[in-house]
């Protein structure tokens, strides 16, 4: 109580007697709270409160089930596949007829920085794809100046060169703005890229990020045969930072539509009910360098998930891609605690490299940081 008196005394002196009788109640107000509401008022409180600031995402994320329910179930296609059956065979075995001759496949995407991912990508569905459609801006979504990283890499891509239908769009840098319009805007400018590539009725176009690869017996299997869904989901095998950790096979925003003139509109959200088991891989933040990861933190559409500045610390980020971890130490995104609970910590080390992309293992030497074993990442950008 004498710091209390000290103060009375101090405020009496400096401001007369309007502050003594402000003083005064106070001291009578603090008088009557016993010891445990000390405790509450002084120490749990300015904990909860610091609590709040710091973990304040994750108790949002574990509390999800409480206000938001999952969304409705697809219905889901069983996939069948074996390099010794028939196409003929195979496109019964879905309920589907096969085709006189293939459809035309066109495979658009948004380009930022994922220059392994796309190599990956084009390698596999080399083969089947009729013209490949690649937008790039020199705008993250976020606003940020960007350099046409696709632009500076294209002798990469010498073996696409004459089936490539490449567009350039400039970013609208709109302080404040939510990343999800500029990113919105950009699709829209991936149609009318489409219009440019000559895409026609009835030609397969598949719409999903770089790194959302689907399998290119999946493609072939659907430009070969009748009576396929409109618009189908495809469901990946979903990784994190390499094939070494195996989260879910929960990814399914890749689609592939029979293309139709005036109705088809590029999109990345959920477009029908109709999901096809096994179809490819989702192999997200799985970059070469740590310069990479640091970039798409600060330049995808969820960077307000990067809360602190040691979220961008190189090493911080090299410990927790080795380990498994979450870059932006969030709980699951799930919508039941029994799925919240199971998922947390971190990704198990998967150890196996079964059914992968082709071209990633036949060139494993050069791609080895996306293979079991092989976590440590390239510090410099060159």
């Amino acid at each position: 109580m004498l710091s209390v008196q000290l103060i009375t005394l101090l405020l009496t002196t400096l401001q007369g007697p309007r502050a003594a009788l402000s003083m005064s109640r106070l001291r009578c107000i603090l008088r009557g709270l016993d010891f445990k509401t000390y405790i509450f008022l002084f120490v749990v409180i300015p904990i909860g409160i610091v609590g709040l600031y710091f973990h304040g995402q994750k108790i949002s994320y574990f509390l999800r089930p409480l206000w938001e329910s999952p969304p409705k179930s697809f219905h889901e296609i069983p996939h069948y596949y074996q390099e010794n059956v028939s196409m003929e065979t195979l496109c019964k075995l879905h309920g589907w007829g096969i085709r006189e001759s293939p459809r035309r496949v066109f495979d658009a995407v948004l380009f930022n920085n994922e220059v392994d991912m796309l190599t990956l990508r084009w390698k596999e569905l080399y083969p089947y794809v009729t013209q490949y459609v690649l937008l790039e801006s020199n705008s993250t979504f976020t606003g940020i100046v960007k350099p046409l990283l696709f632009a500076s890499n294209r002798d990469k891509f010498k073996f696409v060169e004459s089936r490539l239908t490449y567009g350039v769009i400039g970013g609208r840098f709109k302080k404040g703005e939510n990343p999800f319009v500029e990113e919105a805007y950009q699709r829209v400018a991936l149609d009318q890229l489409l219009k440019i590539a000559g895409i026609e009725d009835d030609d397969l176009l598949i719409m999903s990020d770089v790194d959302e690869i689907p399998s290119a017996h999946t493609v072939n299997l659907l430009r070969w045969c009748d009576d396929i869904p409109q618009v189908l989901h495809l469901q990946l095998r979903n990784y994190l930072y390499s094939y070494e950790f195996y989260l879910d096979n929960k990814s399914w925003r890749a689609s592939v539509h029979r293309y139709e003139t005036g109705k088809t509109r590029y999109a990345h959200y959920r477009q029908s009910d109709v999901l096809l088991s096994d179809a490819g891989w989702h192999c997200s933040f799985c970059f070469r360098r740590i310069s990479e990861f640091i970039f798409k933190m600060k330049a995808y559409s969820h960077n307000d998930r990067v809360r602190f500045s040691h979220y961008l610390n190189p090493q911080r980020i090299q410990d927790v891609i080795c380990k498994g971890a979450n870059l932006f130490d969030m709980l699951p995104e799930e919508y039941t605690f029994k799925e919240i609970i199971g998922k947390m910590g971190p990704i198990p080390h998967s150890y196996s490299a079964v059914h992968l992309p082709s071209y990633l293992l036949n060139n494993a030497e050069q791609y080895k940081f996306l293979l079991p074993g092989n976590c440590r990442r390239e510090e410099e950008s060159g």
